[in-house]
């Protein structure tokens, strides 16, 4: 059976209120509903009230940017998997690269949230990816190795059906880059067969693992058409109807 592709919008820190509500109305409006792809949007967490209230009874799904491992408790700041399942969130974004490296998000607590977001009933996009530094040694296979053993440790095979793998090539994310196709395809093809060595093929198999990097209308089709590319997690180009509506086109 063919995989699902999945195009989900990472709004990071932009967007107030009314732009945030009259963006979502307009992805709303311009994706048909599909059997094949499916669109989430990630928003801020002040605005997931108010394109949540778009959202409802729609096919666009929503989704955080981060979330607290803890369930509940004394965490000033922070976001629980079930205050955002409360509001009506379907995805949440997990060890995005910015806050890997930006925030120094260590393994271990990343880990931890992947874990408690699957239990809680979330669907995890987790993100894994290398440096510059790091492709430049030819060390990407081991980074990505890396990112999976350490984000999947003791993660039940039964929710995997739940996770989502967004490669994200770190110096591709934000500046215009973008990996090549063999280079994105490679990548995605390594994780899909270390996800069978971890789990099972079956697993790997029917797992989605979405292309991040400076995604846009012009190379969407082309990434979007490799074997083992299942979607894009996109950032500047779905802050704008205009740019992230053609690349949703691209993966139907």
């Amino acid at each position: 059976m063919p995989r699902k592709k999945l195009i989900a919008g990472n709004w990071k820190m932009y967007m107030l209120a009314e732009s945030a509500r009259d963006l979502a109305r307009t992805v709303v409006q311009g994706v048909p509903p599909s059997e094949t792809v499916e669109v989430a949007l990630c928003v801020p967490f002040p605005w997931l009230v108010t394109v949540a209230e778009v959202l409802k009874g729609t096919h666009v799904a929503l989704g955080a940017q981060n979330v607290n491992a803890a369930k509940e408790g004394a965490y000033t700041g922070e976001v629980s998997a079930g205050m955002l399942l409360d509001v009506g969130c379907k995805y949440v974004i997990i060890a995005h690269s910015e806050r890997r490296h930006g925030l120094r998000e260590p393994d271990y607590q990343l880990n931890l949230k992947v874990r408690s977001a699957l239990a809680a009933g979330l669907m995890v996009i987790y993100c894994i990816g290398e440096t510059l530094v790091e492709r430049e040694a030819k060390q990407t296979e081991e980074i990505l190795d890396w990112h999976l053993v350490t984000g999947l440790h003791k993660v039940p095979a039964a929710q995997m059906a739940n996770l989502v793998i967004a490669y994200e090539p770190v110096w591709a994310i934000g500046t215009g880059k973008v990996a090549t196709t063999e280079q994105a395809q490679s990548a995605h093809l390594h994780i899909r067969n270390q996800v069978a060595q971890l789990f099972t093929p079956e697993i790997a198999q029917s797992l989605i693992i979405q292309y991040g990097g400076s995604v846009k209308a012009d190379n969407a089709a082309e990434l979007l058409s490799q074997p083992d590319i299942d979607g894009a997690l996109v950032g500047g180009a779905s802050l704008k109807g205009e740019l992230f509506l053609p690349i949703v086109k691209a993966a139907q």
